[in-house]
């Protein structure tokens, strides 16, 4: 289980949902700099879609390995695409072929002589900061059922590595109990290839210190900050075999599998690494 090489003949995809919400506008500190959630969230799955484009590049050309959707959700009940032309599905192919709009950005970097500085950098922008009203996350996940329902319904993905979603929050949903919240994340996880199950992975970021971060917990990690954090590991899938490697770079020689596709209180950096170990570590071929 969970063995498949990505290839153009066994395609995978990657499904990103987003919080919109108006807590979204809260500043954290990124890269050195005071922004917002939204906008940090936004360079982070920017970067993370660039880097899937170039994952994907050979010589040939950027190869049609993996579909992608991402997904914002926030107002009362809204829940829409990010990508170019408001389309719910495209292909790595498709999405290097498109222009992007590019976003400037300013980047702090040390001198050889250890001080600091500042510099301008152009990068692609498909996914733009969006921070307004509610958080209907169990909308999304419905959204998400569906598209990951029919990707895995198709003959085409039957011996596929499966769709790997990330949920990507700061806050509890404002549209269900936590009982409808987790049936729907049960039923995401229950979607199936051949080769395993459909992997959800819930990253609750935070705005700044918190007395204690969940990061990928083991099971011998018993306890939670709140109620939400036990929430979010029951709404989370085990991660397979093949990412305990990069898990336990990242926690630390000590930590021992299995691990649960979730964190809690998060920093920026740390969606960085979740997001790297649940895509990198799936291989291309």
């Amino acid at each position: 289980m969970y063995i498949q090489s990505i290839t153009r003949t066994h395609r995978t995809a990657f499904i990103f949902v987003i919080d919109g919400s108006g807590s979204m506008a809260e500043k954290i500190r990124f890269r050195g700099r005071l922004m917002t959630k939204a906008d940090a969230v936004a360079t982070i799955t920017n970067g993370m879609l660039f880097e899937l484009i170039e994952r994907a590049r050979r010589s040939d050309g950027v190869r049609d390995y993996y579909d992608i959707a991402v997904l914002g959700y926030s107002g009362d009940d809204e829940v829409y695409s990010l990508l170019p032309g408001g389309r719910e599905v495209i292909s790595v192919a498709e999405l290097a072929a498109g222009e992007p709009p590019l976003k400037t950005e300013i980047v702090e970097y040390r001198l050889p002589d250890g001080s600091n500085a500042l510099r301008e950098i152009s990068t692609p922008a498909w996914v733009e900061p969006e921070a307004a009203g509610q958080t209907p996350m169990c909308e999304a996940l419905r959204r998400v059922r569906d598209i990951a329902a029919a990707w895995c319904a198709d003959p085409a993905h039957a011996e596929s590595f499966p769709p790997i979603v990330f949920n990507i929050t700061d806050g509890e949903a404002t549209d269900c109990d936590n009982s409808e919240l987790c049936a729907v994340a049960e039923q995401i996880k229950a979607l199936r290839t051949a080769d395993g199950n459909v992997l959800l992975v819930n990253i609750h970021i935070a705005a700044g210190d918190t007395p204690r971060t969940v990061f990928f917990p083991s099971e011998e990690e018993a306890g939670y900050p709140n109620r939400y954090a036990a929430v979010l590991y029951d709404c989370s899938s085990p991660m397979p075999e093949v990412f305990n490697e990069a898990i336990r770079e990242a926690k630390g020689p000590g930590a021992l599998p299995p691990f649960r596709g979730m964190s809690y209180n998060a920093s920026a950096e740390q969606l960085i690494t979740m997001l790297n170990i649940g895509s990198i570590s799936v291989k291309t071929e």
